[in-house]
């Protein structure tokens, strides 16, 4: 079976079975209605209850503790627990992160530790396997080595490039969807609401174009309602999400209830801030898009008119020869 593996064929017919599988896969997710956004925005919902349960029982000075997060996977726990992860492997900035990430539940920083041990190690032991038993290199012993040490390197950032790309795809969600709902946030504060019906409100509109920022904005309701210090609801909105236009708001907020400052002309001027930003993000993307169309233009497009263009006059002047 080992022989047989590093066969061309066989690795031509592993790959389009993939392939297929892969096609497969995303066709039938089309037909399943996933509803993301229901189902992020319950996950809220169990969050603010959660939030109201320890609040109460802070409040009320009880000795008993309320579990607020869904208990991690008993195996992942004895893992990171055992082997005291948390000290060997676990950052500073990691709990950070996965809050930015949208995972802020314990499960999470389990899973995160326990990938961060079990990665490298199956990275190893796979190219290993594959190295030296499988594929059967003509290479040194040291070129083997080293194949096996990038594996292993790769299995290390493995799970911090996952947890970096899931940041910067959530923050790209709420960045552009920000100013739309500093808009909406204006006209609700200005039409008279409060600021914790406001932030409700939004957090139902803006879910059609960012699922993240609902998520944010209803966490946020929650907190005002039931943070003893409003205070510390805006910097944990600006903390979750890691943009420093939300820092902005959220420092707009804060002193606007620390000194009673008008609110809505805040955020109009920071609305407009936003919007600009917006726009100038687009105009940069946009002007950085002839540079780099140049190479495929000259490795796709130009062959392909040139043999359009002098293909008849090639055959015209053959023909006439």
């Amino acid at each position: 079976m080992f022989e047989n593996l590093d066969q061309t064929q066989l690795i031509y017919a592993g790959t389009f079975a993939v392939s297929v599988a892969a096609a497969l896969w995303i066709v039938a997710t089309q037909f399943v209605d996933r509803s993301e956004q229901t189902r992020r925005m319950k996950a809220v919902a169990i969050e603010r209850d959660k939030i109201r349960i320890r609040e109460r029982e802070r409040m009320t000075k009880t000795q008993e503790k309320v579990n607020l997060r869904s208990a991690p996977k008993v195996y992942m726990k004895q893992i990171v627990e055992q082997f005291n992860l948390g000290k060997w492997l676990g950052t500073d900035t990691a709990k950070a992160n996965l809050t930015m990430a949208g995972y802020r539940s314990n499960n999470a920083e389990y899973a995160f530790l326990f990938f961060r041990l079990v990665t490298p190690i199956t990275m190893m032991l796979v190219s290993a396997l594959y190295v030296f038993a499988i594929l059967n290199l003509k290479q040194p012993p040291i070129v083997k080595l080293g194949i096996v040490i990038f594996a292993t390197f790769l299995g290390i950032k493995a799970p911090e490039i996952f947890l970096s790309n899931q940041i910067t795809k959530r923050q790209a969600s709420i960045r552009r969807a920000f100013p739309d709902a500093l808009d909406l946030l204006l006209i609700c504060v200005e039409s008279g609401m409060s600021v914790e019906n406001a932030f409700r409100k939004v957090s139902t509109e803006i879910g059609s174009q960012s699922i993240a920022l609902a998520e944010e904005f209803a966490l946020t309701t929650a907190e005002l309602s039931y943070l003893p210090v409003r205070r510390q609801a805006y910097e944990n909105l600006g903390t979750r999400t890691g943009l420093e236009g939300v820092r902005a708001i959220c420092t707009a907020m804060i002193q606007a209830e620390k000194y009673g400052t008008p609110v809505g002309t805040a955020l109009r001027v920071l609305a407009q801030e936003n919007r600009d930003e917006r726009m100038n993000a687009a105009e940069k993307k946009a002007a950085a898009l002839p540079p780099k169309l140049t190479v495929p233009m000259i490795l796709f497009f130009l062959p392909v008119l040139f043999a359009v263009i002098l293909t008849p006059a090639l055959c015209q002047v053959f023909q006439w020869k």
